[in-house]
């Protein structure tokens, strides 16, 4: 049985993600979806070396981040595909990164328990991630990655919504979101969710289609 699902409050706009309360309705009585949705992209398994930490990080996170503003204005206007792919990925390293050798020992063994289906093992240790470092936005990612695999979508968004207040322009967490969403027919959401991720990512795999399909859906139900 799926966990309770929040309905998020969606509204145009970056801060449409933060907002401090959410709704609470059995996931059994949100309308099925047509279809099966897409499955939630798998996280790169990407091995972080603590001992090389100091060698790929930048100098602060003042530095990381003007990286990342860098990066995201660039993948807001990439050309095609590949390029959008090779700046997704360099954020991606970018998203992974983090002061502490502790967080990234423990990043590192999570990220090999998800490569070998161990997910009882991941889970408890993106626990540990997300009490020891809790404005680590990549930790709550993975861990929302393992809730939705374990059909716990409550869960999921509870920490899609925690990412999201960390980094608003995290993309695979905007499309989780989409996608969770979705699957409970919350089209008007989802499509919200949507045309956010395609602000920040034009090319990322499926949005464009999911957005025009749910585009016409929409408008047929006259919301």
């Amino acid at each position: 049985m799926h966990d309770k699902l929040p309905i998020l409050p969606l509204v145009l706009g970056l801060a449409l993600f933060s907002a401090p309360a959410l709704t609470h309705v059995h996931a059994q009585g949100a309308p099925a979806p047509q279809q099966e949705a897409p499955k939630l992209p798998s996280p790169p398994l990407v091995q972080q070396n603590p001992e090389n930490k100091k060698q790929t990080e930048p100098e602060s996170p003042q530095d990381q981040g003007g990286q990342l503003e860098e990066l995201y204005a660039q993948l807001a206007k990439a050309p095609d595909p590949a390029r959008a792919g090779a700046l997704a990925k360099a954020i991606e390293q970018l998203w992974l990164q983090t002061e502490s050798d502790t967080i990234a020992v423990l990043m590192a063994r999570s990220l090999k328990a998800i490569n070998e289906k161990r997910m009882e093992l991941a889970l408890r240790l993106l626990d540990a991630v997300v009490e020891l470092a809790p404005g680590y936005a990549e930790g709550w990612n993975r861990r929302a990655y393992i809730y939705y695999l374990q059909d716990r979508n409550g869960s999921a968004l509870g920490d899609l919504r925690r990412v999201l207040a960390l980094e608003p322009k995290h993309f695979r967490a905007l499309s989780g979101l989409a996608q969770i969403l979705n699957d409970y027919g919350q089209k008007k959401n989802a499509l919200t969710a949507y045309r956010e991720l395609l602000r920040i990512h034009p090319h990322a795999a499926g949005a464009k289609e999911a957005f025009e399909k749910l585009s016409v859906e929409v408008e047929g139900q006259g919301i």
